[in-house]
């Protein structure tokens, strides 16, 4: 499932973002690539352990893992680290597929869900679409700065080269609860009707709250 989140950084803390992004230390992206993936891949990524890039990254991660959409699709276990990426002068990020498993502050994590976080206006720069391969068909992302695209970790996907302008992006993995994406897909489906169902149906809310824990019982980890 692929999945468009608007808004998971607001207006001002995206300006807040761009700001500091401006003031940190960027490295070459393949120093954090798998070896496969390095050969296809071509942008920059800032250091986020310094105390300036670790208050950044604390500061969208705080923003992200309280999103209730985010919370209620993936159901996290664990995001791992942030990266702050940026790309620009043809710059690219050639079709890949995340590892399975990664290693994210010290500790093992499987990764079930990937997520992009735009973070540039989409008119600021050319080119820089998130292209996914999918058995339905091809998925192309360009959204407005602050929205996110959650998508399987498992997708062949690529970031198009950017031709004019600066693309700057938020990446990270999540692993979940609930580790099948067909379960997580029908808990999304039942938590999304019950808060679409209108006041005074308190029986019928109650009845999917049993479902819905129900289920998590059965299928958590």
């Amino acid at each position: 499932m692929f999945l468009t989140i608007p808004d998971v950084l607001k207006k001002r803390d995206i300006e807040r973002v761009r700001k500091k992004s401006a003031e940190l230390d960027w490295r070459d992206g393949r120093e954090t690539a798998g070896r496969t993936a390095r050969t296809v891949k071509a942008n920059l990524q800032a250091n986020l352990k310094s105390d300036l890039g670790q208050g950044l990254h604390d500061f969208m991660m705080t923003a992200l893992s309280a999103n209730q959409t985010v919370k209620t699709m993936a159901r996290p276990r664990r995001f791992s680290r942030l990266l702050l990426s940026r790309t620009e002068g043809e710059g690219h990020y050639g079709f890949h597929v995340d590892n399975a498993l990664m290693s994210s502050d010290g500790r093992q994590m499987r990764t079930d869900l990937s997520f992009t976080i735009f973070l540039s206006d989409p008119d600021s720069y050319e080119g820089g679409e998130l292209h996914l391969l999918t058995s339905a068909g091809d998925f192309t992302a360009k959204p407005d700065a602050g929205t996110m695209i959650l998508y399987p970790s498992g997708a062949i996907h690529e970031v198009r080269p950017v031709t004019s302008g600066s693309r700057l992006a938020c990446v990270g993995w999540i692993e979940s609860r609930v580790q099948r994406a067909d379960q997580r897909e029908i808990l999304f489906d039942l938590e999304t009707t019950r808060a679409a169902l209108p006041k005074g149906t308190r029986e019928q809310k109650l009845i999917l709250d049993k479902t819905i824990s129900n289920l998590i019982r059965m299928w958590a980890r």
